[in-house]
C-alpha cells in the first residue's frame, strides 16, 4: 500500500539516513543508529516509523532485524484506466 500523502519530516530523515548507510556499510543501520542519529532516543518510536515505512512500501526487510532492510524501488503511479 502506498500512502498518498508526503512523509513527515523525522520520515524523510530515516529514509535519507538508510539510504546513505546501506550505500556506506553494504547493510541497513540498526533502531539504535538510526534514534542516535535522526533524534529519537526510545527504541520503539523508531520501530514505529519504520513499521510505518514498511506498510507503506518504501522499505522491506529481509528477516526480523532492522539492519535487514533495504528501500524498495519506487512504483509507477496507478492510471485511471479500468479494462473491461
Amino acid at each position: 500500500m502506498r500512502r498518498e500523502r508526503p512523509l513527515s519530516v523525522r520520515q524523510e530523515a530515516i529514509m535519507r539516513l538508510i539510504r546513505s548507510w546501506i550505500i556506506e556499510h553494504g547493510e541497513g543501520p540498526t533502531i539504535r543508529q538510526i534514534g542516535a542519529r535522526v533524534g529519537l532516543s526510545s527504541t520503539s518510536s523508531v520501530a514505529y516509523q519504520l513499521a510505518q515505512l514498511e506498510e507503506w512500501g518504501l522499505i522491506s526487510r529481509a528477516g526480523r532485524d532492522w539492519s535487514s532492510c533495504c528501500l524498495e524501488p519506487p512504483r509507477p503511479p496507478r492510471r485511471g484506466l479500468r479494462s473491461r
